[in-house]
């Protein structure tokens, strides 16, 4: 009997193993954000009448949730600081859902201002008398080598990623630590968890909300009904590249380059709600290789400085002889 057992048992990890492999192998989140969205709870249930304050909501990501809470029936709270997107951002959420005018509030909001935060966070809690969720999404990404960035890209990335985000989150906090319930959702990066060329500063500002958010959520354990949870994705199809800080604070990008590689906004949206409705409080979101990245940083993080070395010569190469960044890792670079 205990033979039939112990060949059972060799012939099942085996399987086990292999099934988690070829899994992984398709897969475009953690196994834990994959997880919820097979077995736990479902978005259009958990988020159903919940007051939800997006910021950075004119584009890209924060668009896209706010179409997909819309769905959901949440009632939302666009805040980006160009008025008329966010006005366009909802018009497209009433026609797509089932929500009246009086359930979505527009409030431009500039994360650079922050003396202007504490009014406008009463003026979002006044509106429908709480937020249950605040999605910090507001920021802009770089493309520059260090050796040419001015000094104040650096700060403006800090003051706009990093503090811009962290005074937000402060005026709504206590807010919720009275109500004893809440989520505080912040979009992160990869390039939050390892490093990568061209985004020094944007790596360092994301970095430092990954710091600031562990460390926060380790104070609130007295609070177990607020959630603090990070979002991680890798590259997404967004606007940010076209917003993105280059060697001086207003010199534009030259070419964004074909996003078509990345993955779709509305996956990446959809599997952070799956998220936020379980609880879930880091989710690494990204089609692979850079799953595979984010985990053999975690697990082997020597292995993890050879790759990042080679890839990260490729991706220098290639924007010096004018290619787009992200599209670098996919293209070869050009031959004088």
């Amino acid at each position: 009997m205990d033979c039939c057992i112990a060949s059972a048992l060799w012939c099942f990890i085996p399987l086990y193993l292999l099934i988690h492999f070829l899994c992984f192998l398709f897969a475009d989140a953690d196994f834990t954000l994959l997880w919820a969205g097979l077995f736990g709870h479902r978005p259009e249930n958990k988020l159903k009448g919940l007051v939800v304050w997006i910021t950075g909501a004119s584009s890209g990501i924060g668009e896209e949730l706010a179409y997909q809470l819309a769905k959901c029936g949440s009632r939302l709270i666009l805040s980006a600081r160009r008025e008329d997107e966010l006005k366009r951002v909802k018009r497209c959420c009433l026609e797509c859902s089932d929500l009246q005018d009086e359930d979505i509030r527009v409030l431009p909001l500039d994360l650079l201002e922050r003396t202007s935060h504490e009014e406008k966070a009463k003026a979002a809690i006044q509106y429908f008398g709480h937020i249950d969720v605040l999605i910090n999404n507001g920021g802009r990404s770089q493309r520059s080598l260090c050796l040419e960035t001015s000094i104040d890209v650096y700060q403006a990335l800090m003051e706009l990623n990093f503090l811009g985000t962290v005074s937000i989150t402060k005026q709504v906090l206590p807010h919720m630590t009275q109500r004893a319930t809440g989520s505080v959702v912040t979009v992160s990066s990869v390039v939050g968890l390892a490093g990568a060329p061209l985004s020094t500063g944007y790596s360092a500002s994301k970095h430092a909300l990954q710091g600031f958010f562990n460390s926060l959520r380790t104070e609130l354990t007295d609070f177990p009904n607020i959630l603090i949870s990070t979002v991680c994705p890798g590259p997404v199809q967004s606007h940010i590249v076209q917003n993105a800080f280059t060697e001086e604070v207003h010199k534009p990008v030259a070419a964004a380059g074909n996003q078509g590689h990345k993955m779709p906004t509305s996956r990446c949206v959809r599997l952070m709600l799956v998220g936020i409705a379980n609880g879930v409080k880091e989710m690494w979101i990204a089609q692979q290789p850079f799953l595979l990245f984010y985990y053999t940083w975690q697990y082997a993080p020597t292995f993890a400085w050879f790759i990042t070395n080679m890839l990260g010569r490729k991706r220098v190469q290639n924007f010096k002889a004018g290619l787009d960044a992200d599209t670098a890792y996919f293209t070869k670079s050009k031959t004088s």
